[in-house]
């Protein structure tokens, strides 16, 4: 018969998130550059650390890593990463993205362009359910965009972030609403309609400064330029939008955008289907960082919570509430530190849940009202995050011609999601009295 270990709360047990974290923002400040040591090689010092100060026996050690790594969340998104830079690799091959690029350009005027991107990656995220999917499918033509016209690359790039992570929040097939839902045991459509009452006003703002921030671009743009393009080009594109919003499965319509790239590319005489392969495996090593970051972080968390690093973060904050104001905002501090810690939002959620659980029953919140802060400030932490998925491949595909600092502070939508969200924690139960009234 196994024996259950009880975990007992320790700060000690998250010195190697310590080390991981430090080591990597530490080398990346210091050179002025966050590629300066590969994000994988920062989460190793940590797990060597944890190897090092835990208490277990190695084989225990090594079987609490190995079930981290092997999560199955864990294990989706790497896949995903698989199939998503396939994607991006056969359609950039097949001239997809520069007939997407140069459609764009023919038909959107250009002081437009900052919300045009904005309101495609939202779209394409609530319809795939994943931010990251449609930050991989969007961010070569971001940067497309950038160099063929006047657009400035960082508020692109700021506008695609904050487009994909409100996509990602609102969306009803995306695990971090699941997640949300489940924990708190709500239904996905209320949960949608209280989540996006704090969410539009956000976007819309957001979508304003945009659109002031684009206005004098038509003036400085260039010579008109007559762009020719395919629309055949752009029906791989097609196909995954459509698919998603037919709610069809993110790794379906990845492989099935995938293949109809690869027959679109053959009958183009762009490549053969031997040479299609090399490119989607090319596809596959381009998310090697991200893939093994992921799988890494996921082992290293697991060896934390086990000793009870985790836990000592949710007692400690549970041990601040006082008042209803004050258990919404300690949910929001609970799963933004557990992101902090692990850097995925989903898996927060399902570690932060439970406990978000029973303040919201123990204060009598609204259910639906705290699935919303829960999966908001897992979305907002996350897409801040200089070691998180969606910044890291943003960077990447911006090949250094912007840093984490510009990504950030031209990311509008998160920073007013944050402020919006904090203001509407403070003063909603006035609101909701004078509505009564």
């Amino acid at each position: 018969m196994a024996v259950t270990t009880k975990i007992i709360p320790k700060f000690s047990a998250l010195i190697p998130l310590f080390v991981f974290v430090f080591t990597f923002l530490g080398v990346g400040i210091h050179q002025n550059d966050f590629y300066a040591l590969p994000a994988p090689i920062a989460v190793i010092a940590g797990i060597v650390v944890a190897f090092l100060m835990f208490g277990q026996t190695i084989e225990t050690k090594i079987r609490t890593f190995l079930k981290g790594c092997g999560d199955e969340k864990i294990l989706t998104m790497c896949l995903i990463y698989l199939l998503a830079g396939a994607f991006a690799a056969i359609t950039s091959k097949t001239g997809s993205v520069d007939a997407i690029v140069n459609m764009g350009l023919d038909f959107i005027a250009l002081r437009y362009i900052y919300v045009g991107i904005f309101v495609i990656a939202g779209f394409l995220s609530v319809s795939t359910g994943t931010s990251v999917g449609a930050i991989v499918a969007l961010a070569p033509i971001v940067v497309g965009f950038a160099d063929e016209s006047s657009a400035d690359l960082a508020l692109l790039c700021g506008a695609l972030l904050g487009g994909s992570m409100f996509g990602d929040n609102l969306s009803v097939i995306s695990d971090t609403t699941i997640a949300a839902t489940q924990s708190l045991g709500c239904k996905m459509s209320d949960k949608f309609k209280q989540n996006i009452k704090i969410a539009l006003p956000a976007a819309l703002f957001t979508m304003g400064i945009l659109l002031f921030q684009g206005w004098d671009l038509a003036s400085v743009g260039t010579e008109t330029v007559a762009y020719s393009y395919s629309v055949l080009k752009i029906l791989p594109y097609v196909l995954v939008i459509v698919l998603s919003i037919a709610g069809v499965n993110v790794f379906v319509t990845l492989l099935l955008g995938s293949v109809s790239a690869v027959f679109l590319g053959i009958f183009s005489g762009d490549f053969t289907f031997m040479e299609s392969t090399r490119i989607a495996y090319t596809g596959f090593t381009n998310m090697t960082e991200i893939f093994l970051l992921s799988l890494l972080t996921g082992g290293l968390a697991a060896l934390v919570e086990r000793n009870g690093g985790i836990d000592y973060i949710l007692v400690n904050i549970k041990k601040r509430i006082k008042s209803k104001k004050t258990a919404q905002l300690g949910i929001a501090t609970l799963v933004g530190t557990t992101n902090m810690a692990i850097a995925n939002n989903t898996v927060s959620i399902i570690i932060a849940g439970p406990i978000a659980k029973i303040i919201n029953d123990d204060y009598g919140l609204d259910n639906k009202n705290t699935a919303s802060i829960l999966d908001i400030f897992a979305c907002i932490s996350q897409g801040l995050l200089p070691y998180g998925a969606q910044v890291l491949m943003i960077l990447s595909f911006s090949k250094g011609r912007i840093d984490y600092l510009d990504l950030v502070f031209n990311t509008w939508y998160l920073l007013l999601l944050l402020i919006y969200t904090l203001i509407y924690i403070n003063f909603s139960s006035i609101w909701n009295k004078c509505i009564k009234r």
